[in-house]
């Protein structure tokens, strides 16, 4: 009869359990948040970089339309209820810096959210009806200044790049401008068309297009060099109100938490992505102004600009948003 004790000592110890080799991230379609409506500056965007992206990770990425209150519905999702696995992944614009400032949010865009990185800034121009008696920003200036709140301007949405260009033209000129809010910047148009609202300060991305076309005319943009896409176009700054500067950067976010391989992973195919031939021509022809494309330096970019807009309210220089 053999003893327990004669048994070698490993054959006595529990079997360990296999271990389950994890897939490589990603191994399933990756969706791509996108907080705004259709036919937008960052839906035109994410459309191209997509399928760029895809053919790096090797998987799909899917764009998801999850539009509404500024872009904080999407972002809110992301931030708040998308697992933390790098499956889903945002693509935030300048809203997520403002909202800490200016509104009250039900999520954090700061602790919630981790900057993957930058896709570009992009200028918005102040746009009115072919039919407007406006010929420049003075003659339209004139007017908010002799009858306050007689000069109303469309937007996006509430909190969006063309409510917030609008709030700062205000501030900058000291008048008193009347904002009237849409869903989406391709709903304005029609009622700026037909002169039903004043003006527009939309993207470049979105703006352009109605631009050549003749649908509306241009008075000014907001960069303070004039754009190479459209260098008969004043900027606003050299009208008469100087140093003024606005542009709707945009930039991929992750939920915070985000598994490392997972994060590294993303990071790299967004830069490469934006770096390919087709996306910088979309970026150029958007007049888009390069920013940091890498999670580091676009990390940096997005907290200083938190701080700026913190600023501009602790100073008073611009109030809260209500709805």
């Amino acid at each position: 009869m053999i003893s327990r004790r004669s048994l070698p000592l490993l054959a006595l110890l529990p079997l360990a359990a296999p271990r389950i080799a994890r897939a490589a991230f990603p191994d399933r379609p990756v969706t791509m948040i996108v907080p705004y409506a259709p036919g937008g500056s960052a839906d035109v965007l994410a459309r191209v970089i997509a399928p760029e992206m895809a053919r790096i990770l090797g998987q799909s990425v899917v764009v998801e339309l999850r539009p509404g209150a500024g872009g904080n519905i999407g972002a809110a999702y992301v931030a708040s209820s998308a697992r933390a696995d790098g499956y889903t992944f945002l693509l935030g614009s300048v809203s997520l810096a403002t909202g800490p400032s200016l509104t009250t949010l039900n999520f954090d865009p700061v602790g919630g959210l981790t900057p993957l990185g930058g896709i570009g800034a992009v200028p918005n121009m102040l746009v009115v009806s072919p039919e407007s008696p406006f010929r420049n920003l003075a003659d339209l200036l004139a007017v908010a200044r002799a009858q306050p709140g007689a000069i109303s301007y469309g937007s996006s949405g509430l909190g969006t790049g063309s409510h917030l260009a609008g709030e700062l033209l205000a501030a900058a000129t000291d008048t008193q401008l009347l904002h009237v809010p849409y869903r989406g910047s391709g709903a304005v148009y029609p009622d700026l068309i037909a002169q039903r609202i004043n003006f527009l300060l939309d993207a470049m991305g979105s703006s352009s297009g109605q631009v050549r076309a003749g649908s509306v005319r241009a008075l000014g943009v907001t960069s303070l060099q004039r754009s190479d896409v459209f260098p008969e176009v004043p900027t606003i700054a050299e009208q008469g109100v100087p140093g003024f500067e606005f542009s709707l950067w945009l930039g991929f976010f992750t939920r915070a938490g985000t598994p490392p391989d997972a994060f590294t992973r993303l990071e790299a195919a967004s830069r490469a992505a934006i770096a390919t031939p087709l996306v910088q021509q979309r970026l150029q022809e958007a007049a888009a102004i390069a920013i940091p494309t890498d999670a580091a330096g676009f990390a940096r970019y997005f907290t200083a600009d938190v701080e700026r807009w913190a600023k501009l309210v602790a100073e008073g220089k611009i109030r809260r948003l209500e709805a």
